[in-house]
C-alpha cells in the first residue's frame, strides 16, 4: 500500500551564489522523502490514489546552516471519467526560515514543535489532505485540518515567522483560521458540491453539473462580504479562476454575467482575466 502523497519537490537556489550546491540537492531529496514516505493518516491508499501535489521552494538567502525561503504549495484532484486533474489548493508562503545540514534527517512529532522546516511541511501536508477529503465527502477533512491547527497552536511559543495572528494577514495562521472559521463552513460544503457533484459528473450531465457549481458562487460572495479577512474563499477562487472561466464559456449570457460579477467582486485585481465572461 502506498502513502498518501505523491509530492514533486523543487528547490531553486539560483539566488544564492558561491556556496556548496550539494546541500540544495540534499535538501530537495530530504523534503521529497519526508512528504512522500511518511504516513500521514490511518487510511490505506493505492498507488494510483495518492494525492498529487507539489512544493516549489526558492532559497532567498543562506547563512551557514540557516536558510530563508519562500514556497509555493499546490495540489490537484483527479476528475472521474476524464484525464483532467483539477487544481484544488494553491498557496504561497514567503516566510519559511529554517536550519538544515546535509546530514540532518527530517523528523516530525505531532506532540512537539521541532525544526521549523518539518513543521511547515507537515502543516501543508495536512492542509492538502484535508482539502482533498473535503472534495470527496462533505466536511471530510476536519480531522486533518485539526492536525494543521494543532501545529499552529504549538508554534505560538516559538519565535518563528508565519504562525501568528496579526503578523501577516495571509500567513499559515490566517489560512487555517479561515478554514476552521464557522462562517467558512459553507465554503467547505461547496468543495464537495463543486468537485463531487459538479466536475465529477460533468461528462454525464454538463448543464446540471454547471448549475450545481453556479449555485454555490453567491454563497462564497456572502462569506467574503461578511468576513473579508477570511482568505480561503479568495485563495480558492484564484486557484479555480481559469477552470471556472472554461466551465462558464458554455453557459448562458446571464450565467456568465452572474459569475463575472461575483468573481470580480472577490478578485478585483484579476478582473482582466474575466473579460471572456462578458
Amino acid at each position: 500500500m502506498a502513502q498518501e502523497l505523491n509530492c514533486q519537490v523543487t528547490v531553486n537556489a539560483d539566488q544564492v551564489q558561491g556556496t556548496n550546491r550539494s546541500v540544495f540537492e540534499s535538501l530537495q531529496r530530504a523534503i521529497t522523502e519526508f512528504m512522500n514516505d511518511r504516513r500521514w493518516t490511518d487510511y490505506e491508499y493505492l498507488t494510483e490514489e495518492r494525492i498529487e501535489c507539489s512544493i516549489y521552494m526558492i532559497i532567498n538567502s543562506q547563512n551557514g546552516d540557516n536558510f530563508a525561503a519562500e514556497i509555493q504549495v499546490q495540489s490537484t484532484r483527479p476528475i472521474y471519467n476524464s484525464n483532467y486533474k483539477s487544481p484544488i489548493f494553491s498557496f504561497n508562503d514567503p516566510n519559511v526560515v529554517f536550519s538544515y545540514n546535509e546530514s540532518d534527517a527530517l523528523t516530525f512529532e505531532e506532540s512537539n514543535f521541532g525544526n521549523n522546516l518539518t513543521e511547515v511541511l507537515a502543516f501543508y501536508a495536512y492542509i492538502i489532505i484535508g482539502t482533498d477529503f473535503d472534495s470527496f465527502s462533505p466536511m471530510g477533512g476536519t480531522a486533518f485540518y485539526g492536525k494543521a491547527e494543532d501545529i499552529v497552536n504549538q508554534a505560538q511559543s516559538t519565535s518563528e515567522k508565519g504562525w501568528r495572528a496579526f503578523e501577516d494577514g495571509r500567513n499559515r495562521y490566517a489560512l487555517i483560521t479561515s478554514i476552521m472559521d464557522d462562517i467558512a463552513q459553507p465554503y467547505r460544503q461547496y468543495l464537495y458540491t463543486y468537485h463531487r457533484l459538479g466536475l465529477d459528473e460533468m461528462g454525464i450531465t454538463a448543464e446540471k453539473s454547471r448549475n450545481r457549481i453556479a449555485q454555490g458562487l453567491p454563497t462564497l460572495k456572502e462569506i467574503y462580504k461578511e468576513r473579508p479577512s477570511n482568505i480561503i474563499v479568495g485563495e480558492f477562487l484564484e486557484t479555480k479562476l481559469d477552470e471556472l472561466i472554461s466551465i462558464y464559456s458554455k453557459a448562458t449570457t446571464d450565467e456568465r454575467k452572474t459569475a463575472y460579477d461575483i468573481l470580480s467582486y472577490i478578485l478585483p485585481t484579476l478582473q482582466y482575466k474575466m473579460d471572456a465572461l462578458k
